[in-house]
């Protein structure tokens, strides 16, 4: 069973996920002979909202078991 702290980080990795998902595509459409540049540079964003989010996850874990 997925704790509740784990729970809020991986919301909160899975919101900054699809918010950086839908600036590049709203900024690929807005201009489209740069699309390619804007979705690398919105992958490059993805990856590392995801990297950030592994300290406070691994805290979270180390918290939820605490807890139990």
């Amino acid at each position: 069973m997925v704790g509740r702290h784990v729970l809020t980080e991986l919301l909160y990795i899975a919101a900054g996920l699809l918010i950086a998902a839908a600036v590049a595509g709203g900024a690929a459409w807005a201009y489209p002979l740069g699309g390619d540049v804007i979705w690398g540079c919105g992958v490059f964003a993805m990856v590392a909202t995801v990297l950030m989010g592994i300290a406070p996850l691994r805290r979270a874990v180390a918290l939820d078991r605490e807890t139990r």
